[in-house]
């Protein structure tokens, strides 16, 4: 295994002790620190030493694909690494957002490219050709926005304040008349289509501060109004499973679901793309076309991700997509022991104690904070220590 040295992503909704706490650095950090990115994502990869020099871990699978990720990996996902491993840490809520299916970021993609657009122009919405399935595993309590719930469940939620709202009452009304996908989306569409959205917005997080003690969707919405004033998002918000993770659950979002991380820190695995829609709760830009056109307007069920009890200790998510597969180790004695089998290429990331990890070559120890790297090949990784190991590695095609 190699040692991987990490960027940290600044972002201002990050936190100023998580990520800190876990490397082991001085407590609050200097700036709010949002994410910790371990892979071969071209905007900030992960490096390490070989042959005693410095390396991305980008250039690295791009000079031999087949040698780092092995021949099957190379063909089906390219001289790239197919997945970012991150740990998250979301002090306050992150924007309302979707991610594109394949067909849509190629097609976003190109649309973008031949428009002319630069790369950080904010108005882009497409900044790769791939699509962006993500899971995340709550470390601690972990609390998220996720998928439409029932629209039965919204229309009794809203009701009791749109009545201090008339510009929303059409819009309630229609859901009313039509409690299926069609009308989520006319009344997804008619919120942004609003003249007067921001007033609109703030009205309604008066009317829901009213009644604020009535149900914990009000608290929320009023929370959310006070961090992001006359974002029309806080409504949107409203008609979304409120889900809280566990330590130890995760959350799969494939293409289309509108969500947002709201307050928490977990262990994050994507494919490696940084394509997003946003919907609000964000200061940033909103492609309302392009986002309706993205979104997938269907019910979704507030339910954690299932996960494979594979061992003792050691807990397996493997969504339908190839791109990724997350494995939980805790090894929670003294001399704890744990072997992974697999051929493709991994990523190793410590959150706590100080486990060994012996990939038939290179033995190395990782500490809490760390993250090591294992090229394709090597068919079985052994754990040994104690202490909570994530492992991401790619999934079957």
């Amino acid at each position: 295994m190699e040692l991987l040295t990490n960027p940290i992503r600044t972002y201002a909704w990050g936190s100023t002790s998580a990520i800190a706490r876990v490397q082991g650095r001085p407590v609050p950090s200097r700036e709010p620190e949002a994410e910790l990115w371990m892979g071969g994502h071209p905007s900030a990869p992960s490096r390490l030493i070989r042959d005693g020099a410095e390396h991305g871990l980008d250039a690295l699978v791009a000079a031999d694909p087949a040698g780092e990720l092995g021949a099957s990996v190379a063909a089906a996902h390219g001289a790239r690494m197919p997945f970012l491993l991150k740990l998250l840490a979301a002090e306050t809520p992150l924007s309302l957002q979707a991610h594109p299916s394949e067909d849509q970021a190629r097609t976003g993609f190109a649309a973008a490219e031949a428009a002319g657009l630069a790369a950080g122009d904010p108005r882009r919405s497409y900044v790769d050709p791939n699509h962006k399935p993500e899971l995340i595993c709550a470390v601690g309590e972990f609390s998220a926005l996720c998928g439409f719930r029932s629209v039965e469940r919204s229309v009794a939620v809203l009701a009791p304040v749109v009545s201090a709202v008339p510009a929303l009452k059409p819009l309630l009304d229609g859901l009313r008349l039509t409690p299926d996908g069609g009308g989520l989306r006319t009344f997804v569409a008619g919120l942004f289509a609003l003249p007067d959205a921001d007033q609109v917005a703030v009205a309604f997080a008066d009317a829901c501060r009213a009644v604020i003690g009535e149900s914990p969707d009000y608290r929320l919405a009023v929370e959310l109004a006070d961090q992001f004033p006359g974002d029309i998002g806080v409504v949107l918000a409203l008609l979304l499973n409120h889900l809280v993770l566990a330590p130890g659950e995760a959350m799969f979002l494939p293409a289309g679901v509108l969500h947002a991380y709201l307050h928490g820190v977990g262990v994050e695995v994507m494919a490696c793309s940084d394509n997003v829609l946003r919907g609000g709760l964000t200061p940033k830009h909103v492609d309302v076309p392009e986002l309706l056109r993205v979104v997938r307007f269907e019910v979704m069920p507030p339910e954690p991700f299932p996960a494979v009890e594979a061992g003792p200790g050691v807990r397996v998510w493997a969504p339908p997509v190839p791109e990724f597969v997350l494995t939980r180790v805790v090894l929670d004695e003294a001399g704890g022991r744990a072997s992974l089998a697999g051929d493709g290429p991994r990523i190793l990331f410590c959150l706590e104690g100080a486990v060994t990890v012996d990939d038939g070559t290179d033995p190395a120890e990782l500490r809490g904070g760390q993250a090591g790297y294992v090229s394709a090949g090597h068919r079985d990784v052994t754990l040994t220590g104690t202490g909570t190991v994530f492992q991401a590695t790619t999934g079957s095609e």
